[in-house]
């Protein structure tokens, strides 16, 4: 019996290997170049620096890998990262909040904005695209409303641990939680029958209800898991940051859907798995901090982060198209 644990154990580290050589492949030659351009690259700070840098995007590519997945697209989650963080902070420095009350309210507040785009567009058959973008706006707008478009200053220590803490003072505390919601969501995905609905309805919506998915209760609940996951992502950055920021989250959404779609997760729907994306945020992780390093400037990192989406997605339908010949063949 113990033999059979450990044979599936193994097999299964075994198949994150095999499952994403392409992504691995690219992340090995990425720190090589990275690694030869700057000695800084490998010292154990800047380690530690793109580790925490990866675990926000991670959180939130997590939720965005099930929605894709789906066949949907969510647009809200930085904003939403942005409103969490921003409302979180205020309510514990203006309002005069306790601090477990804050973070409960203010991740409660990222998962209603989740639920409510998972209702509109399960219920409504509203395009994901359409109300998440409306969302966004939504929750910007609570964002900048509430703060005033000014930063809020935090201090107390508790709060500020949250992002800036360590495990036996060696492993950043975001990291830690990284590597538990990695370890659930892997799970979720690949070892219930919750994983097995989310694929069935990204592959073929009309077969999984043909075979008595209910598709409007997982929709809700993906859309759901999005939102807290970006709640979540608010918070430990607002911490990290010691301040609640209105303008924080911009750009986050586009991050969290480079490591999807460079982790394998098909635009089309029905494939992906949460090893890919772990890479894919890798990548983008080390694409961001090797520029810094080297000293380019942020501008021109957007276009190099718009370009490595561009080719995904193309080597993405590419993959599409291949697979149909194979099949008419």
């Amino acid at each position: 019996m113990m033999n059979e644990k450990k044979s599936t154990a193994g097999n299964s580290i075994l198949s994150v290997f095999t499952g994403n050589t392409g992504i691995i492949g690219v992340l090995v030659i990425l720190c090589v170049i990275v690694a030869l351009a700057t000695d800084k690259f490998l010292t154990p700070g800047n380690v530690i620096s793109v580790l925490r840098q990866i675990s926000i995007n991670t959180y939130i590519a997590l939720g965005m890998t099930l929605i894709i997945i789906l066949g949907h697209i969510d647009l809200a989650v930085g904003a939403i990262v942005a409103m969490s963080g921003t409302l979180t902070v205020g309510f514990v420095v203006n309002q005069g909040m306790p601090i477990g009350v804050a973070i409960a309210a203010g991740i409660a507040i990222g998962i209603l904005a989740g639920l409510i785009d998972g209702v509109v567009v399960s219920k409504f058959r509203v395009p994901a695209f359409i109300i998440t973008m409306a969302m966004m706006n939504v929750c910007n707008g609570i964002a900048y409303v509430y703060s005033g478009g000014q930063s809020t200053r935090i201090t107390d220590k508790f709060f500020i641990a949250i992002g800036t803490g360590y495990l036996f003072n060696i492993i950043p505390l975001p990291v830690v939680y990284m590597i538990i919601l990695i370890a659930v969501f892997s799970f979720l995905l690949s070892k219930t029958k919750f994983g097995t609905y989310v694929y069935a309805i990204g592959g073929n919506r009309e077969a999984a209800r043909l075979s008595g998915v209910l598709i409007k209760k997982v929709e809700i609940i993906v859309f759901t898991l999005s939102g807290a996951l970006a709640a979540f992502a608010g918070l430990v950055l607002a911490s990290r940051m010691y301040s609640g920021q209105p303008s924080v989250g911009s750009g986050y959404e586009m991050d969290a859907i480079a490591a999807c779609v460079l982790g394998g997760t098909s635009m089309a729907g029905g494939r992906g798995r949460i090893s890919g994306t772990v890479f894919g945020a890798m990548v983008i992780g080390i694409i961001s901090n090797g520029l810094n390093l080297i000293g380019v400037s942020s501008y021109w990192q957007l276009i190099v982060k718009g370009l490595i989406i561009a080719c995904a997605v193309v080597l993405d339908s590419q993959k599409g198209n291949l697979a149909l010949l194979r099949k008419k063949k």
